[in-house]
């Protein structure tokens, strides 16, 4: 399986947290850690930052019972 990543703007953008709420986060064990992928670049694995989006959508979601 063939996994994407995406750079902290991009991260930034999707979720609507400034770059300190994701550091913060990612200090707490709150949000997906990034990796590096140069001495002065980082990226987060993208499939990660969604799992963490669709986990924020569920949380905030009350259950339907059907």
């Amino acid at each position: 399986m063939q996994k994407s990543i995406i750079k902290l703007p991009e991260v930034i953008k999707r979720t609507s947290l400034s770059r300190s709420s994701i550091y913060l986060k990612i200090s707490k064990g709150e949000f997906p850690k990034q990796i590096s992928l140069s001495e002065r670049s980082i990226g987060f694995i993208e499939d990660e930052v969604n799992g963490w989006i669709d986990e924020r959508i569920k949380a905030s979601r009350p259950s339907e019972v059907q």
